[in-house]
């Protein structure tokens, strides 16, 4: 199962690419309106990847992955913004940015985030850390 978090107050922004994960099994999307509720279901339940647009109304999305890796570091965020690549790593750089999305993810966005999730599940099923 991969499970994702969609944060927007704007859920038109997201719809096609909610609407192509929609259609995978074992995809579960949970929505949420602003960036505080999103920490504050975060700190509840965990989820794969957890996708923000850009504005949040009450943050940025840059300003969600900041405050993200600080509650967890482990869970993968993709950012909707439309600065040039190099601009967006550099704003972003070091808060553990899986992914930058256009504005309106399309159905090859939502594909090609979910080989890229995917893959990265598959790199890390059976690495035991420390003793376990």
């Amino acid at each position: 199962m991969i499970r994702l978090l969609l944060v927007t107050p704007y859920r038109k922004s997201l719809f096609e690419l909610a609407s192509a994960m929609d259609e995978y099994d074992g995809v579960e999307l949970t929505w949420t309106e602003s960036g505080q509720k999103a920490l504050a279901k975060l700190s509840e339940t965990s989820v794969d990847l957890v996708i923000t647009d850009k504005e949040l109304g009450d943050m940025t999305g840059i300003e969600f992955a900041e405050k993200l890796v600080r509650v967890n570091p482990m869970i993968n965020c993709a950012v909707l913004n439309s600065l040039p690549s190099d601009e967006f790593h550099e704003a972003s750089e070091g808060l553990g940015v899986f992914a930058q999305l256009p504005l309106r993810p399309s159905r090859d966005d939502a594909e090609n985030l979910l080989k890229r999730l995917k893959n990265l599940k598959d790199l890390t099923t059976g690495i035991n850390i420390g003793d376990n």
